[in-house]
Formats: structure tokens, sequence, C-alpha cells
């Protein structure tokens, strides 16, 4: 929006030249102008204004200062905010308002940071797309980019050829809204989740930075669950260097989190100046995977001769679990899934339904009216494979199966590799049409290829932008390295964005889309 970097941005708070009230503002005004895009089920307007206005006042007395003192950002609309509703994008906690804030929200507001609203997302977190929300799907800033226009013959109007023919593309999922809230300039970063690449699946779509911290790393607190043993907190935001500066306010143990790591976290800054002479990448045989794109696998293959040719020692590796690991994350995730999703039983919170026959019935109903098609399906996939005749077949196979994958990721990394270099996605970003084609499980299954086996070792991924496609759309790499080693990620990550030289988004001033609608219910400001 301002075309300033997080960086930039903190430095003009401090010297003057920009005021924190002036930079909310704009802010929520470019918000409110992208509300096409759907990105946010919330905007905080009165609330960020008083966060700004505090700012302000901090850094007119000359108190201590943050990095991330009066920068906007945004949060993923299934963390817990103090006082603003949470939703997770699902009719099953509209009107939910939490007592406390996430330990990542808290600890962001602590630094002072300005939280400008909530963003959209598939309900419950469960989708590759951020198609499948209560509040309507959400749409990819890059389609609306001066670029793509030209090259679709779309034209200057306004109308960028995205009415509700399904012809607009997507953001991936499920953290769509907050990758779309960053790649439009709305706010400097934003909070996803990632449990089975949620976080890395939608950067890579919107051009921006996706980092997947060590499971452990950050905290969980607040963050309502999908997969206790897998989701992380993750991070999206314009550049390695600003996702370095976020995770070190994130990082660190948490009183409140059984599982946070028990070591003192240190925060980093990346080198001013990255260097991969030396670096040992490895390049894994089973990710040239089938429906992978020509535009894709072109930049894997330039990417891997940038690092050759800045000095890494390139080789290829073998993690061959892999070929098993959607199947294995399958049986997992809706196990776990199926658990998580009992609490919401319309007693506590919530959606209630008005069945009264008996509180038998009223589960059932309220469960039936407030989770979507996916959600349900998904709960009853769990419930068949935690069923007493069939868990040792499948969920018990499952977590030896997951213990291979992670011992392959081991095994790469003992023989000397220090990072690994793969795809994000399959391809750019696809059209609604195209992508909501098939179902749910389906797309989950062929998005999530590259990313899940992550998160079922634990380890720390980042998805870099690294090209353009033929239909000028944004391609990404993934890097995953060894467990806690973030620090040297994404100084590989900081020296692949130098050298690869990726192109801003270029937006029009005016995002008024005639025939387009926003969300189901528009956008509330509280």
């Amino acid at each position: 929006m301002l075309g300033l970097t997080l960086k930039q941005a903190s430095t003009a708070l401090r010297d003057g030249s920009l005021s924190p009230v002036e930079l909310c503002r704009r802010c929520l005004a470019w918000a409110d102008e992208t509300r096409c895009l759907n990105a946010y089920i919330i905007l905080a307007s009165e609330r960020a204004m008083s966060q700004a206005i505090e700012s302000e006042r901090r850094h007119r007395l000359g108190q201590p200062l943050g990095p991330l003192d009066g920068i906007p950002f945004a949060v993923k609309d299934n963390f817990s905010t103090k006082g603003i509703e949470t939703t997770c994008a699902s009719r099953m906690l509209q009107g939910y308002v939490p007592p406390f804030n996430a330990t990542v929200v808290q600890r962001l507001l602590d630094q002072g940071a300005v939280l400008l609203g909530k963003t959209n997302l598939d309900e419950f977190g469960m989708g590759s797309g951020s198609t499948d929300s209560v509040f309507g799907p959400v749409r990819n800033p890059w389609g609306y980019s001066r670029s793509y226009r030209v090259r679709h013959h779309l034209g200057d109007s306004g109308d960028s050829g995205h009415g509700d023919d399904g012809e607009w593309l997507i953001t991936g999922g499920s953290s769509g809204g907050s990758a779309a809230a960053v790649a439009a300039g709305t706010c400097f970063f934003a909070l996803g989740s990632d449990t089975g690449g949620s976080t890395r699946n939608p950067a890579s779509r919107c051009g921006v930075v996706g980092l997947k911290p060590t499971y452990g790393l950050v905290s969980r607190h607040g963050l309502i669950p999908l997969v206790n043993s897998m989701d992380v907190p993750g991070v999206l935001a314009s550049s390695a260097d600003d996702a370095a500066t976020i995770l070190g306010v994130l990082a660190g143990v948490d009183p409140l989190d059984s599982t946070t790591a028990r070591e003192a976290f240190r925060p980093f800054s990346l080198p001013r100046e990255s260097r991969v002479s030396g670096l040992h990448v490895g390049i894994p045989e089973e990710y040239h995977a089938p429906g992978l794109s020509a535009d894709v696998l072109a930049a894997w293959s330039r990417a891997a001769e940038l690092l050759e040719a800045g000095g890494a020692r390139v080789e290829r590796v073998s993690l061959p679990h892999t070929q098993h690991s959607i199947v294995c994350y399958h049986v997992l995730c809706t196990a776990e899934v199926a658990s998580n999703m009992a609490r919401f039983d319309g007693l506590q919170y919530g959606l209630r339904s008005a069945v009264e026959e008996s509180t038998e019935a009223m589960y059932a109903a309220t469960r039936h009216e407030g989770f979507n098609d996916v959600v349900r399906g998904r709960i009853l996939a769990g419930n068949y494979f935690l069923l007493k005749q069939n868990y040792e077949r499948y969920f018990v196979k499952a977590q030896r199966v997951r213990r291979l994958i992670a011992g392959d990721f081991e095994a790469a990394f003992a023989s000397g590799v220090r990072v690994l270099l793969t795809p994000t996605t399959l391809s750019d970003a696809p059209t609604h049409r195209d992508f909501c084609s098939e179902d749910n499980r389906t797309r989950s299954a062929q998005e999530d290829v590259f990313t899940q086996p992550v998160n079922m070792a634990g380890l720390p991924a980042v998805s870099v932008p690294v090209a353009l496609s033929t239909r000028g759309l944004p391609l990404s790499l993934q890097l995953i390295g060894p467990a806690f080693s973030e620090r040297d990620l994404l100084s590989v990550a900081k020296w692949l964005e130098e050298a690869s030289n990726f192109p801003s988004i270029d937006l029009p001033e005016s995002f008024s889309t005639p025939g387009v609608t926003t969300d189901a219910r528009g956008i509330k400001s509280t």
C-alpha cells in the first residue's frame, strides 16, 4: 500500500516522517478499498485506531520502542482475540467472543503492533484454497495486478474480468485471507496457522514469504486446534528479514503451552549480505511429483543453478517414504479433527440448535447446522479410523509411517545436507472454477503434497517467491531445515530472494469490481 517494508515503516515511524495514526488510517482505508478480495472477516477499526494513538504517544514521549511498535498486522480468524469475535469462518462459532488473547497475539500487542482485524480462511482451517468459508471465498490480489490484466486482455477498467463466473484466482489455503491481506498491502504482516501447509501454500499463491516454524518454537495457546500434534502458528510477510523480526517476537517458552520448547529463544537478525558458499543443498527426488507444472519445474531448476553459482553444493537426496505421506497425513489429521471438534456441542459457546427433543438431538442438529460438509466429512472419517476394530489398522500404522517420514528427513540432514529445496505447490494459482472442479479431500491431497511431510516431522520450512509463471503469477519454492534452524533457513531464503529478484505486485488504484459480491454478510467493523 505504501511501498514500504516493515523495517522501512518502523524507521519512518521513529524519525517522525510517518505517524502511527496516519499509517493505521491508510491501512484501514486500503483494506476497505480492497474488500472485494474478501481477505478480512472483521476490521477492528476503532480498536486499531486506539492502539495507534497509544503508539503515537509512546513515539512522542521518546519511550523505548520495539521494532513492531505502530506496525499494522492482521490475524487469521482461528486465533483467539480478546473482545473480538473469533469464528474460524464457521457458523458454529459465530458470535463467540473470547475472553483472552492467543499468546502470539498478546506478544505482538505487547510490542506495540496494531491489530487491524481478523482474516478469512477455510472453515476451521480445513482446506487448501480458502474457498470453504461461511463468509465466502478469498480472491487472489495477483488476479487484479496490471501485468496479469494486460496478459489476459482485461483492460484497466477495474472490472478485471472477476465476476461471479468462477474465473477469478484462488489464494490457496487455509490462511488465504492473511496471505491476500499482506500481498495487497493492507498490512505489513499477518499470522496464519500451518497444519499441513496452510501458511506456505497461500504464501506461494500470493507471492509473499510464508514461514512455518519448528513445532514447539512458537506457542499454540489460543490457536483453536485442528491437529494438535502438527498445528503451528505461521508468519506471512513481505520478506525473509520481516519474517525473522516477527519470529523474534513470537518465539519462546510459554507456560500456558506445555508443548513449547524449554530452551530459551534468542531473537536474531539476518546478515546484511547472506551467502550460500559451502552450503550443502539437497534436492529430494520424490518431489518430482505427478502434476508438477513446467513453470514450477523450471523455477526449481533455475534456483538450484543459482545456488550452485553462488558456491553451494547441490545434490539429489532421497526421502523414500514421501510416497506414503499424504495417506498417512489424512488418517492422522482426520483422527485428531474428530477429537478436537467434539468440543463444539452447542452447550458452552457458539451456535446452539433450537431442537429440544433431547440433548442428543440438540447435539446432532447443532453440529449439522454449524459445520459444513468438509468438516463433517473429516469428523466422520476420523471417527471411523478411531473405531476399536480399526485403531491398530489405521491410526497406529499411520503413526509408524509418520516416524519413518521423520526418519527420512533425519537421515538427509545427518548426511551433511543443511537445507532441502523443493516446490511449494504444483502450479501457480488456479481459477476458482478449476480448483472447485474436484472435492475438498482430493484438492487438499494435491495441494499439500510438498508441504504436509514437514508438519509430520515437526521441522521448520519457508516458502519464498522466486519467479512469475507464463501467466504472470507468483511461483514459490520451499526451503526445509533441521529442527530449530530458522536463522540459517531464513538466511538462505533472503539470499534466494535477492538472487531471484522477484517483482512486486502492481495493483490498480481502485478495486471497484462490478458484479462481485464480497463476503456473505459484509466486513464487520468493531
